[in-house]
Formats: structure tokens, C-alpha cells, sequence
């Protein structure tokens, strides 16, 4: 029997974000598409009976899950100086830079390979988003993949043609993207979920980890300006992230009035769907990205989209949403806004970016990113 020994940590994150559901649906679906005489293992830091639990549930069909002894942040600590033990036998694959990274031969050790995700470039590129603890950790934990890694798997092709400046890994690149989770789907219940969550007849939507590169005070500001449209409220969903982005504090300095901004929080995926769904239009204002994955989640839903100009999120949305640029950033906000107002005042261009945007989104698909991942480590 082959065994694949997937990094699953992030999925019981604090805050997981979108790491953590790229973690959890790439697992569940490699679990599902494993070649004959193949089985999949999971290795987690020293979580509780309740997340072991959680995560026997998320991912039925494990043949294992493996509890290591450090909590997260000393196990992240330990792989980062090269403290791996046995951790780093066998084929492992990481969702993420959080990997047992020591020196190895591959053909000197058949059947001993480690696979690592780089999501992004954000540490180099934008490193004031992040919180400098962070961008460390990322930036140790890519310059030991290149030293041991023997594939780097990226999401988009943006990101590994960066990634190359950084670090020359040339042919153990793989660019395999994410795709949206299977469980976003209407719910038949729709009508009272959005009436337990209040939302508007019309409404703007933003939906990702409230943190700095998000965007988000450029979108809040956006919504204040006189160009965007007066009558069509903000939502906000996601998760509260770092750098203590307060969206109704930040929508009171912009001059945006109370009831023209709703935060949601964290909701589940059946609420998710039905908050993409209804929405008028959904923004994603990123400043920067790996991937951008609620753009092709709003897409699969039939919900027109305007994102920002970063090199991966248009990758991912190609001509199916409506492209703001970034800079000059003073007046990003302002690009938003008439972004936003034609979107919502053309009827035409609602229905067109609501045809094609389906059609985009089904080029992501979890059981053909897990097909490539097993292909990956075959090639290995």
C-alpha cells in the first residue's frame, strides 16, 4: 500500500481562511480520486479530542490521522529550524509552507518525496499586509523548500512566475488551483436564511478574512463616494483576521452612514451561498493574491463580479468580471465606486458578467486538482 501523508493543520486553524478550506477540500477529494493501492493519512499538531473529532468528520475515508506531540505554533517553530523527525518520511504533501523540510534523496529513499504549496508572494511583494511574525515564518519556510522541497505546487501561473524571481525552482513547479467547496450550494431553505441574516433586497458584497490586503477600507471608502450607487447598502462577511480592521469604524471615518454597512461575520457555507447569491454584485478588492477564490465562488453562483487588478485574481477571473486598477492607489477607492455603479446600473452588463461568470467557474474543480496532485507525486 502507497500512502500519501497530507499536512492537515490549517484546517483546524484559529482562522483557517482560505488555506484552510484549500487544505480541506483538497484532502477530502484526494481521499476520494486515491489510485488503487493508494490511501491517504493525515498529520496534525498536537490538537484536542474535539478538533481530531472535527477533522475525522471533515475527512471521511482517512486510513489515519496522526497527532504529533508540539501544539501548532512550536511544531511550526520546530520545521522551521529543520526539526522535522518522522514527520518527514514517506510521501507527504503539504497544502501549505508548513512542511517537514529536511535534506533527503528521493532515489536513494524510493518512495520518500515532500510536496509544499506556496500560495502567494505576498511576503515579498506586500509584507506591511502581513504581521512581520508572518512574513518570517513564510519567507524561512520557502527558502527551505528550495533547499529540500522536491515539487512546489502554486495555485496560478501569476504567482509562479514571481515565486521563480524569488527562488529559481523552475521545473518543480506545479501550478494546481483550488476550486469552490462542494457544499456551497443553495440550500432549500434560502428565503429564511436571508431572513435571518437580514439581508437587503440589493446589496454590495465582500466576503474574505478581514485583514489589511484585503482591500476592504478601499471598498468601504468606495461605497462613501459620490460616484458609487446611494441606494445599495455593503455586506461584509468572513472571518475576523489581523490588524484590527473595524469595518464600521472604518465606514464612520469614510462618511459612509450606519445603515448602508452590515457585517455578517463568519457564516456557514449554506448561509454563504445564499449571501453570494442574492447579491447585487460582489467585489473583491485585494490588493494581493495567490489565488482569490471567493471571486470564482461568487462566479459559480451567477453573481456579477468586480475585482482588482492583481495579477492572479485576474488570471482566475479572466474576461468574466469587471478589472478595477490598483494604482494610483489614492484613487482606487474612486475606480471601485463607478466600477460598483455601472455594474449596478447596467442591466445588460449584470446579465452578461452573470452568464459568463458560471462558465469561468467551471473550469476549478477540487476532483481534477486532486487528479493532478496524485499525477505530481507520481511524475516524483
Amino acid at each position: 500500500m502507497t500512502t500519501l501523508r497530507v499536512i492537515v493543520d490549517q484546517v483546524i486553524a484559529p482562522v483557517p481562511g482560505g488555506i484552510g478550506r484549500y487544505a480541506e477540500e483538497l484532502t477530502r477529494q484526494l481521499i476520494a480520486t486515491a489510485p488503487s493501492g493508494c490511501d491517504v493519512e493525515a498529520i496534525v499538531s498536537a490538537a484536542s479530542p474535539s478538533e481530531m473529532d472535527h477533522l475525522r468528520t471533515l475527512l471521511p475515508g482517512l486510513a489515519r490521522l496522526d497527532r504529533l506531540a508540539l501544539p501548532r505554533r512550536e511544531l511550526a517553530l520546530a520545521w522551521q529550524g529543520g526539526l522535522a523527525r518522522g514527520a518527514s518520511h514517506g510521501m507527504v504533501h503539504a497544502p501549505s509552507v508548513l512542511a517537514p523540510l529536511v535534506k533527503h534523496d528521493r532515489f536513494q529513499e524510493p518512495g520518500r518525496q515532500t510536496v509544499v504549496t506556496v500560495h502567494d508572494t505576498v511576503p515579498w511583494t506586500h509584507p506591511e499586509t502581513l504581521t512581520p511574525r508572518g512574513v518570517h515564518f513564510h519567507k524561512a519556510m520557502v527558502k527551505r523548500a528550495f533547499k529540500y522541497a522536491d515539487a512546489v505546487v502554486v495555485p496560478t501561473h501569476a504567482v509562479a512566475g514571481e515565486l521563480n524571481e524569488i527562488h529559481r525552482f523552475d521545473e518543480r513547479l506545479r501550478v494546481i488551483g483550488g476550486a469552490p467547496s462542494g457544499r456551497l450550494r443553495l440550500p432549500v431553505d434560502a428565503d429564511l436564511r436571508a431572513e435571518r441574516l437580514g439581508l437587503p433586497d440589493r446589496y454590495v458584497l465582500a466576503v474574505g478574512t478581514l485583514e489589511p490586503r484585503k482591500g476592504l477600507t478601499a471598498l468601504i471608502e468606495a461605497m462613501a463616494h459620490p460616484d458609487a450607487p446611494a441606494d445599495v447598502p455593503l455586506v461584509v462577511s468572513g472571518p475576523d483576521g489581523w490588524g484590527d480592521v473595524d469595518v464600521v469604524g472604518t465606514a464612520e471615518r469614510a462618511g459612509l452612514a450606519p445603515d448602508r454597512v452590515k457585517v455578517l461575520g463568519r457564516v456557514d457555507d449554506a448561509d454563504l451561498a445564499v449571501v453570494y447569491d442574492r447579491a447585487t454584485v460582489f467585489v473583491f478588492p485585494s490588493l494581493a493574491e495567490g489565488f482569490g477564490l471567493p471571486v470564482v465562488e461568487a462566479m459559480s453562483l451567477g453573481t456579477p463580479v468586480v475585482h482588482s487588478d492583481d495579477a492572479a485574481v485576474r488570471e482566475v477571473a479572466s474576461d468574466a468580471g469587471v478589472c478595477v486598477a490598483r494604482n494610483p492607489r489614492e484613487t482606487y477607492p474612486e475606480r471601485l465606486a463607478q466600477a460598483v455603479f455601472q455594474v449596478v446600473n447596467d442591466p445588460h452588463l449584470a446579465a452578461r458578467l452573470a452568464i459568463a461568470g458560471p462558465d469561468r467557474a467551471r473550469m476549478f474543480d477540487w476532483h481534477d486538482s486532486a487528479l493532478e496532485t496524485w499525477q505530481l507525486h507520481a511524475d516524483l
